[in-house]
């Protein structure tokens, strides 16, 4: 595509709102992971005693563990939501969007 094109597509309000809405929910997913993982942090700077409770009674695997691994299976949680929603909405609007504009 030529500049002159590029320059078409991105003033064009279609492409406007594409990309506020993919900024949204980036930022969404974004803040969700961040208070998860700050939220762990927050609980092993203040409340050690509750990590470090065994899952089950006379078990060795802490709650802490378990909730760490709930955070990294949420971020790949995360990222495939992103992936989906980018491959079933943002990637066939994009491309529309670019069909409209291609001599």
């Amino acid at each position: 595509m030529t500049e002159e094109q590029l320059t078409r597509i991105a003033d064009d309000p279609r492409y406007i709102a594409l990309t506020g809405t993919r900024s949204r929910f980036g930022w969404l997913l974004s803040g969700i992971m961040l208070a998860a993982y700050f939220g762990f942090v927050l609980l092993i700077a203040f409340d050690k005693a509750f990590l470090a409770q065994p899952i089950v009674a006379g078990g060795v695997t802490s709650l802490g563990i378990l909730i760490g691994f709930a955070i990294i299976l949420l971020a790949i949680l995360l990222t495939g939501l992103y992936v989906a929603r980018a491959n079933r909405d943002y990637d066939a609007a994009l491309a529309a969007l670019a069909a409209d504009y291609r001599p």
